[in-house]
């Protein structure tokens, strides 16, 4: 089977937000690569040259790789045994006990074992489960696989992938060192900057940078609801902070914390430590409790029960078209029992049919929630109805 490799890469689960901006990178420095995915619409997009979510720059690029014949579109398991390597995008997500769930990676290189040679190079890139890359390694060699298998995490911000994995250093490791070698002449392609890691090392980054991160919202959050009580505007004492002053200057603005990767890593990183990681676990409270407390503090300010309430972004995080985990939806679901009626609207999400236009949305409302920060929200003119603005987004302070 290995003579019939005459494909460079195959990114399992290439339609996604992580998969398709590498596999289009790749295809970009002149590799040959198969996007496979079970995703058919998707895929029919994608053969058509359409890019399937929002991301910068992805659509030149897309329209120049079809042409010149370097991605190959495909939903067929077997495909995946012309590739030298195989990029699964599939991590672990978290069960409804904030567990990792490891069947999830099992399921889907069971699906793709029988198109297996067992001399390619596997390499896993979006997060996993501390130990899930030896237990990989060790899984196919039961299996009469011996795959050379890696972990390359992805470390990019969403919408600006295509520019930020050229320009991020790489972090590779791998379960052997012909494992590692190979991955980091695939990843040379791409990136001159590689980190080199065992492979629980490499784990531990991914997830603990993503937990750093959503800690460090969650101080900001927390901040924000000690000023709010108090009756004092975060956003001048976070300016006040920041002037001038650089060990000040990463604290970021209060916010919903929210998407498929922060919360669910930092969980990840609990369940490792037998649930021994308090300040991850006190970091949820504040940024899942963030929507309850707006809804609260808007409650002692506005009889909501007579007031129509317009959300005004759903995405997860601005400027992007992706609402998963998105806190938006916590509030809506919160309001339904306060407000007279809810009224939700994104100038970029489609998948979500309860949307109005924004026009719709600024005549009927009496009150406004700016939930995201979209850019396309500075301009807007809200005919002097009042706005709830935590991000402190359209320059009017952030009290509620």
């Amino acid at each position: 089977m290995a003579n019939d490799q005459n494909v460079d890469v195959c990114v399992v689960g290439g339609c996604g937000h992580v998969g398709f901006p590498l596999a289009l990178v790749f295809a970009d420095k002149g590799l040959s690569v198969i996007i496979h995915d079970t995703n058919l619409e998707s895929l029919d997009k994608i053969r058509n040259g359409i890019v399937p979510f929002m991301e910068k720059g992805a659509k030149p690029l897309l329209e120049e790789c079809l042409e010149k014949g370097r991605l190959i579109v495909s939903s067929n398991r077997a495909d995946v045994s012309r590739a030298k390597t195989i990029i699964v995008t599939i991590g672990t997500p978290v069960d409804e006990f904030h567990n990792p769930v490891l069947r999830v990676v099992k399921d889907c290189v069971d699906e793709l074992m029988d198109y297996l040679s067992g001399d390619q190079l596997l390499v896993l890139r979006s997060t996993v489960y501390p130990g899930t890359t030896e237990w990989l390694y060790n899984y196919f060699k039961t299996r009469g696989k011996p795959m050379k298998v890696a972990f390359c995490p992805e470390r990019v911000v969403q919408g600006s992938a295509i520019e930020e994995i050229q320009e991020i250093p790489q972090i590779v490791s791998g379960s052997t060192a012909k494992a590692e070698q190979e991955a980091a002449d695939l990843f040379r392609v791409i990136s001159r900057n590689l980190v080199f890691l065992s492979p629980m090392e490499a784990e531990f980054a991914k997830l603990m940078t993503n937990a750093y991160r959503y800690v460090q919202f969650a101080a900001a959050n927390q901040f924000y609801m000690i000023a709010q009580s108090a009756g004092v505007d975060y956003g001048r004492v976070l300016e006040g902070m920041k002037e001038n002053y650089p060990r000040a200057r990463d604290i970021p603005r209060a916010g919903f914390a929210a998407g498929p990767c922060l919360f669910k890593d930092t969980m990840q990183l609990s369940a490792f430590s037998n649930n021994q990681f308090g300040l991850g676990h006190a970091a949820m409270l504040v940024n899942e409790g963030m929507a309850l407390f707006v809804v609260e503090a808007m409650a002692q300010k506005y009889r909501l029960d007579q007031l129509v309430v317009g959300l005004l972004g759903m995405a997860f995080k601005a400027d992007i078209d992706d609402n998963r985990a998105s806190l938006s939806y916590k509030l809506k679901r919160l309001l339904a029992f306060r407000a007279k009626a809810t009224l939700t609207t994104d100038p970029h999400v489609t998948t979500d049919t309860e949307l109005l236009p924004l026009e719709t949305v600024l005549d009927m409302a009496d009150l406004f929630v700016l939930c995201v920060p979209h850019s396309a929200y500075r301009a807007v003119d809200f005919k002097g109805k009042p706005v709830v603005d935590i991000w402190g987004h359209l320059g009017q302070g952030t009290l509620i």
